[in-house]
């Protein structure tokens, strides 16, 4: 039977990781396994997720923030360690529809019945506007598979976001984890990039989640007004420029630094200096940013995770001995669950 593993990324949302883990508790096919990776909260999450009501979750609390691109990487990670077949990734804003996971399943044994491969499938997801937030790249790399299941609400994709995706594990073994070193935006339009080299990935119409604190008008460090925002605009930047580098045409790459440029000048007229630094910090970081792909079968530092076991669940530690996790990989100071 395959395994199906749900994993949420939080950090400082406990009311809305509720939601969440509620909403994903309450799916007419249940997980085989529920995660969290509560990012490093500090607003009294971790005790939430320590109470009698959620005593049925895997908890991995990390003792330092690294970033949305860090926690994934571990959540895909952790879920991959725990035997998962399927990995059903989303953050904690994102609330599945009672049926969201039924219907990315019911397309996954479609595709598996016809023989069509397939790197990820990923949910219709909507603000609390009623506007899409996940609308995929139609897959350019495979011209010829996007159209064919349309019939039954399958569109090929390219890129996509992690709200609501199913990754199949073989998926992370041929082409790795997403990049921790990222830290923030970018990293899932990277990783569904990789991975969709040979196969699409697929947008599953009949599978629909809320995605309740989306960004209406996106990225933009113009309007930005949240001091602790605005600085990771050095990794927005940087990102997208060695994405173009990664994925796109020299064309490409030129218009997206002209882009950069002009912002740089735009902030400089309004007098916003320090926007206009963070800007050219990320234009600069990115010509020595050439990130590396991990393994799921590379090390981990563990040590950065406190691991809470399900009440119900038996768990070994032994922080002087190499363990043995589910995927036969030996790690120095791993804490799993048996």
């Amino acid at each position: 039977m395959t395994r199906i593993t749900a994993v949420v990324l939080t950090y400082n949302r406990k009311e809305l990781l509720q939601r969440c883990l509620d909403a994903i508790q309450a799916q007419t096919r249940p997980c085989d396994d529920l995660l969290v990776i509560n990012n490093a909260s500090t607003d009294g999450t971790r005790e939430m997720l320590e109470s009698e009501r959620f005593s049925s979750i895997k908890i991995y609390s990390l003792k330092k923030n690294i970033g949305a691109a860090g926690g994934f990487n571990t959540g895909f990670r952790m879920a991959y360690d725990n035997g998962a077949d399927q990995i059903w990734m989303m953050d904690d804003d994102v609330i599945p529809e009672p049926d969201a996971l039924e219907k990315l399943l019911d397309a996954n044994a479609l595709l598996d019945e016809k023989g069509v491969g397939r790197s990820y499938l990923v949910s219709l997801a909507y603000s609390n506007s009623g506007r899409l937030t996940n609308l995929s790249q139609l897959a350019d790399r495979h011209p010829s598979s996007w159209p064919t299941y349309l019939e039954h609400g399958l569109v090929a994709v390219g890129f996509s976001t992690f709200v609501s995706i199913l990754v199949p594990r073989d998926t992370l073994e041929k082409y790795g984890l997403p990049i921790s070193s990222m830290f923030i935006w970018g990293e899932d339009a990277e990783f569904t990039l990789r991975v969709t080299r040979e196969e699409p990935g697929y947008l599953v119409g009949s599978s629909k989640v809320a995605h309740v604190r989306a960004m209406e008008v996106g990225i933009d460090i113009l309007a930005e007004t949240n001091p602790a925002r605005i600085n990771y605009y050095r990794c927005y930047v940087r990102n997208n420029i060695f994405l173009a580098r990664k994925y796109k045409t020299r064309r490409r790459l030129l218009s997206v630094l002209a882009v950069n440029v002009s912002l740089v000048m735009k902030l400089l007229v309004k007098g916003e200096f320090r926007k206009a630094n963070i800007v050219l910090d990320g234009m600069v970081e990115s010509i020595r940013f050439r990130p590396v792909v991990e393994l799921v079968s590379s090390g981990y530092d563990y040590s950065n995770i406190e691991i809470t076991a399900p009440k119900s669940g038996v768990w070994t530690e032994d922080a002087n001995k190499l363990d043995i996790n589910r995927s036969g990989m030996a790690y120095q100071g791993t804490r799993h669950l048996s």
